[in-house]
């Protein structure tokens, strides 16, 4: 590509950017911020596994850790996740080529043998039909040759998605089966973020995802089982509302801390927090699966994160806390990542750095107890979506 190319390619992401930016926040010029209120539905199943273009940020989030056959540790984590930001053009904009909705991806693999490292990428684009496009009918999610869809089973229903990158050098191709049913957070989906009413999202889990996976990587193919981890999130206030002038607010956070666990006696732990500029906790919930299927939501008196050992990156600084103490009903346990340097940086995060990455969790003995993903958010600097 020539250096003219490349130059018109960053112009292009920036302006994506930009948009995606102006879309999500308040400005001069638009009409006032009307706070959204609690749903007065619950969600309804297949629509609600589709796209909901009139809320401001949504996201398809999948992960999982995988092995060989026969091999009891986990060899490799991965994350394929698919972001829609409602865009600046109006949704009944008559141009096919107006913003409406933009579209981002991001995929990676934590390569967890020794020796091994984290490989990512990303896409990036408005949605386009066939091209970068998210159904308003189901899970049915594509940009360009990555994707995540749904399709109905006798007792259940199952998903295949698909990520290959030339830049990062491994292709990825998934089979999951679903072995229980959705996991509804917080009230019914309705999952609360922070102590006003208006910061929630809606969200649901598909824990426990049975996998099979081809990849190839490095000139090899090799077929890989283990349990994945589906969310679906989407929400107008997230963050919180900054204080006046766009200051710091004490309901509005900078990052978020998340780990979706699966455990290994077939139930699953889900546990957030949300920070503030200084550190302090803004909110944290949760949930927790038992293995007979009975779940109960967790609020913020029930969930507990104290950060311990640091990883500072050797991209910039940034230091994220990568073993955890949790308090929740499951009684005092220890969270931590099976990789150090799973940072997503660069043009891989379109702008935005975090850490994600495949994680364990310990119970009071030291012994794993689940294995799953762990996200720190807001580290590097501040999040805006």
């Amino acid at each position: 590509m020539t250096a003219e190319a490349h130059a018109l390619l960053r112009r292009r992401r920036a302006w994506l950017l930009q948009a995606a930016a102006a879309s999500l926040g308040p400005v001069a010029g638009r009409t006032a911020w009307a706070a959204p209120q609690a749903p007065a539905t619950r969600l309804q199943f297949p629509r609600d596994f589709g796209a909901h273009p009139e809320t401001a940020i949504e996201w398809w989030y999948l992960t999982g850790c995988l092995a060989r056959e026969g091999r009891s540790e986990p060899e490799f984590g991965y994350q394929l996740t698919f972001f829609r930001r409602r865009g600046p053009a109006p949704l009944d904009h008559p141009s096919a080529l107006a913003a409406r909705q933009l579209m981002l991806a991001h995929g990676a693999l934590s390569d967890l043998r020794p020796g091994g490292r984290l490989r990512h990428d990303q896409r990036l684009g408005r949605a386009v039909a066939g091209l970068h496009e998210a159904s308003e009918q189901d899970c049915q999610l594509r940009m360009g040759d990555w994707s995540l869809q749904r399709q109905n089973l006798p007792g259940g229903h199952a998903y295949q998605a698909q990520l290959r990158s030339r830049s990062a050098g491994f292709e990825l191709r998934l089979n999951l089966q679903t072995s229980q049913t959705l996991l509804l957070q917080g009230d019914g989906g309705y999952s609360r973020k922070g102590p006003q009413p208006d910061q929630f999202s809606l969200y649901y889990s598909q824990v426990q995802l049975l996998s099979q996976a081809e990849l190839r990587l490095e000139g090899q193919v090799l077929r890989l089982q283990g349990r994945s981890w589906l969310d679906h999130e989407w929400s107008d206030n997230l963050l919180g509302k900054p204080g006046a002038e766009g200051g710091a607010s004490q309901d509005a956070a900078v990052g978020w801390d998340w780990a979706g666990i699966n455990l290994s006696d077939g139930g699953a732990l889900t546990v957030f927090r949300l920070r503030r500029t200084d550190g302090s906790t803004l909110w944290s919930g949760g949930s927790w699966r038992r293995p007979d299927g009975r779940t109960e939501a967790l609020g913020p008196e029930q969930v507990q994160l104290q950060p311990g050992r640091l990883w500072a990156s050797p991209r910039g600084g940034a230091r994220y806390p990568l073993e955890w103490r949790l308090r929740t009903p499951q009684g005092e346990q220890r969270l931590r990542a099976l990789m150090d340097d799973q940072e997503i940086h660069g043009r891989a995060g379109a702008g935005i750095r975090y850490w994600e990455g495949a994680a364990e969790l310990l119970d009071a003995s030291g012994r794993r107890s689940g294995l799953g993903y762990l996200e720190l958010t807001g580290y590097a600097e501040a999040l805006k979506i």
